[in-house]
């Protein structure tokens, strides 16, 4: 059987290096020939973004940033970039922060220079999200595509231990879920299964040492890795339950990935035992749930929906909303059935199914 798929490849220029955020935040921003600037970045990250955006002449510096990119919240945020005159947005932050400027890029077509502090891959997707009355409603369109991104490692390093690991292990959820989403190919599978890997060998090396560079270093490659298959691949099983998770019950995002995923991979790596090998391999073990338990378990990631806000009275309500959103293509029918052991057993915190 001959191979034949249709792949996308977005554009985008990366620029990739430690201790080099400010230098090449300036060097876009001549290159790009801004002269009003709206820099984006949450309280949290505030100071960082001065430091980094010393050396140009910024517009209007903006703080009103909340997770899963509130309606009312991008609207506001649109407002001022407008009245500020704004022609190039620079966001330093993780996906609430990059979100919030794709919201601003959505209706306005302004371009996006990101520097990611997280390992949420946002910065390299055409995908968007925004919340209204409880239900989180994303689309694509390459207008929110940033046009270049900045990593840097050294922004990391204030990232606590605890939500960087569940920030890689949402990177790792794109490679996983890229494997079996509605545009999977072989372009995607290779990428996918290369970031797993990263992200492996990244995350270890941060938890044993925050400060370790190197371990930063592989966690933004390999978050960079997974969020360009996901975006060619598209949302499948995993991030259709997390959105809805997200959405819903306002569950922080990172910690509800790294949470739901070996349960999802238990519900289809029967199902998909191509991608289940590829998994397997990239986390070097010998079965791809348990490789993965295996390194949730290492790096102490989170492990119960109820530990995070999720009520077991939301069950009900969350199983019905998720069976709606799973694709077709999912690699085994999401019954309503399955979908609520899978949701109960998050949960709970339970051992996803044959781990």
């Amino acid at each position: 059987m001959s191979l034949e798929f249709d792949h996308t490849t977005l554009g985008q220029r990366v620029r990739f290096g430690a201790g080099g955020a400010a230098a090449n935040v300036a060097d876009e921003v001549r290159e790009r020939g801004a002269k009003a600037v709206m820099v984006i970045a949450g309280t949290g990250e505030a100071e960082l973004a001065r430091r980094i955006t010393t050396g140009i002449d910024v517009a209007l510096h903006y703080d009103d940033v909340a997770p899963h990119v509130p309606v009312d919240k991008a609207e506001k945020a649109r407002a001022a970039a407008a009245q500020h005159g704004v022609d190039l947005l620079v966001c330093v932050g993780g996906g609430s922060t990059t979100g919030l400027a794709k919201a601003i890029a959505l209706t306005s077509g302004l371009p996006i220079v990101a520097v990611p502090t997280t390992y949420a891959g946002s910065e390299a997707t055409n995908v968007w999200g925004l919340t209204e009355a409880a239900r989180k409603t994303t689309g694509v369109d390459d207008r929110v595509l940033p046009r270049t991104v900045v990593y840097d490692a050294e922004l990391t390093r204030a990232l606590p231990v605890e939500l960087s690991v569940a920030s890689g292990l949402n990177g790792l959820a794109h490679c996983v879920d890229s494997l079996w989403a509605p545009r999977a190919d072989p372009i995607n599978a290779a990428l996918a299964t290369e970031g797993m890997r990263t992200l492996a060998a990244g995350l270890p090396k941060i938890v044993a040492d925050p400060q370790d560079v190197e371990g930063r270093d592989l966690a933004l490659h390999g978050a960079y890795l997974s969020a360009v298959a996901f975006a060619s691949a598209g949302s499948g099983m995993h991030h259709k339950i997390c959105h809805v998770l997200g959405g819903t019950y306002d569950l922080p995002h990172a910690q509800t990935h790294a949470i739901v995923l070996p349960h999802v991979l238990a519900f289809n790596a029967a199902a998909a035992p191509q991608a289940a090998e590829r998994i397997t391999q990239a986390l070097g073990g010998t079965d791809a749930v348990a490789s993965l338990v295996a390194l949730r378990d290492r790096l102490g990631a989170p492990k119960a929906l109820r530990d995070i806000g999720l009520r077991e009275s939301n069950l009900d309500e969350a199983t019905e909303l998720s069976v709606a959103a799973v694709p077709a293509s999912n690699p085994r029918p999401a019954t309503t059935g399955g979908v609520r052991a899978l949701l109960a057993a998050a949960w709970a915190g339970s051992a996803p199914e044959g781990s």
